[in-house]
Formats: structure tokens, C-alpha cells, sequence
């Protein structure tokens, strides 16, 4: 499936709730699903910085495309994490260097998370784009 069908699923998922409480409890009920990282990678290389809670994001690179785990120490920012891993992991590094993440915004996410959880989305994004940069990069020289 690609990146703007999965965002559109999650934009519907998230309409499908009246107000901003019920929205927390789906994204509470999302960091329940996301498989945990091996406690290897929570190593403070892999914390992501800009986050008020600890965020853990590992990525692996295998066939051409990008994987990701990550765990966080709060569940609101967990359930952020496990919808970037929805719509980021698999992909190719090229997809994920030009991908616009409209659903972050059609959401209402953005606005509706404090200050603090919005900057520490906006260091996620940024640190799984940096990844894909890295591979896209190492790809090239290989070529």
C-alpha cells in the first residue's frame, strides 16, 4: 500500500471521532499494537532528541528498504511513533526522502498535541527522514 493510502486510512480512522479525548484514547489504544524494540537499540545513540519523553527509534535497512522499531516511556507519544512506523516502515529510502506526511496535519494531530509532544513529533519525522537521507546516500556510492 502506498504512503498517501495509508495516511488516508489513518485521516479516516481519526475522523471517525467527535473530540480530542476520544482521539488520545485511539492513539493510547495504537501504542498497545506497536511491537516492542529490542532492548538492545534503547541505547541513548537511538533516544531521539527534541523529545520531552524518552523515544527509542531503530532502523534496519534490508532489500532495498527501511524498517523501523521504536518504543517510548509515554503512551500518548508511543501511539505518535506507532503511525509514523504505519506510514514510513517499508519503504524504499527514496520514498521516504520526498514523502509529504499530510495526515499529521489532516489529522488535526499537530495543533491538537502540547507544545512539547508537537516538537517531539516534528524530531521523529525529522529523525526517520535522516535515516532514509543516510541509506539513500550509501545507496548512491554503492551505485
Amino acid at each position: 500500500m502506498s504512503i498517501e493510502k495509508v495516511q488516508k486510512e489513518i485521516i479516516e480512522e481519526f475522523n471517525i471521532f467527535e473530540d480530542w479525548i476520544d482521539k488520545y484514547n485511539h492513539l493510547i489504544e495504537l501504542s498497545k499494537d506497536l511491537p516492542p524494540i529490542e532492548d538492545k537499540y534503547k541505547t541513548s545513540e537511538n533516544l531521539i532528541k527534541g523529545c520531552q519523553s524518552k523515544v527509542w527509534l531503530h532502523a534496519e535497512y534490508r532489500d532495498g528498504k527501511i524498517y523501523f522499531s521504536a518504543d517510548s516511556d509515554a503512551v500518548i507519544t508511543k501511539g505518535i511513533i506507532s503511525l509514523l512506523i504505519r506510514v514510513m516502515s517499508g519503504r524504499t529510502p527514496e520514498e521516504l526522502v520526498n514523502s509529504d506526511l499530510f495526515f499529521i496535519d489532516q489529522t488535526g494531530l499537530k495543533e491538537n498535541l502540547s507544545p512539547t509532544r508537537s516538537n517531539g513529533l516534528v524530531s521523529m519525522v525529522k529523525q526517520m527522514k535522516m535515516y532514509a537521507l543516510a541509506y539513500k546516500t550509501k545507496e548512491q556510492k554503492k551505485g
